[in-house]
């Protein structure tokens, strides 16, 4: 049976063209991660989507969210990348629209999303 090769973060984007690709690539590349932790796989910086995805650089702010969980879960220093406030938000992002959800994301979400005015669910990076 052959090996799968793993892909790296900043291919996974790199053919981005909308949210859902986005969603999806990152769900691929999660999978991939779990499957194979290796530090390599988040080291080099994803291109810049908020040009082609419009979204007020959510997405971009989110790549440097992942790297850098995924960096803290297996006691990685975060990429160079990922650190610093180049790819944090101005205004916060919620995951959810509700007043209600917006409270338990602000309480649970990760701080390497948090940091970068992302609100997430405490699970966000976990695939069944």
């Amino acid at each position: 049976m052959p090996v799968a090769i793993a892909i790296p973060l900043a291919e996974c984007v790199a053919h981005v063209t909308s949210r859902n690709d986005f969603g999806y690539a990152v769900r691929d590349f999660l999978d991939q991660f779990r499957h194979e932790p290796d530090i390599r796989l988040i080291e080099d910086e994803p291109a810049r989507l908020n040009s082609i995805l419009n979204d007020d650089g959510v997405a971009d702010a989110y790549l440097a969210s992942v790297a850098a969980s995924l960096a803290h879960e297996q006691n990685w220093p975060a990429p160079v990348w990922a650190r610093g406030s180049a790819r944090a938000l101005e205004k916060p992002f919620f995951a959810a629209k509700t007043p209600k959800l917006k409270a338990v994301l602000l309480q649970e979400s990760p701080v390497e999303f948090r940091i970068r005015n992302i609100f997430v669910s405490a699970n966000a990076l976990s695939r069944a």
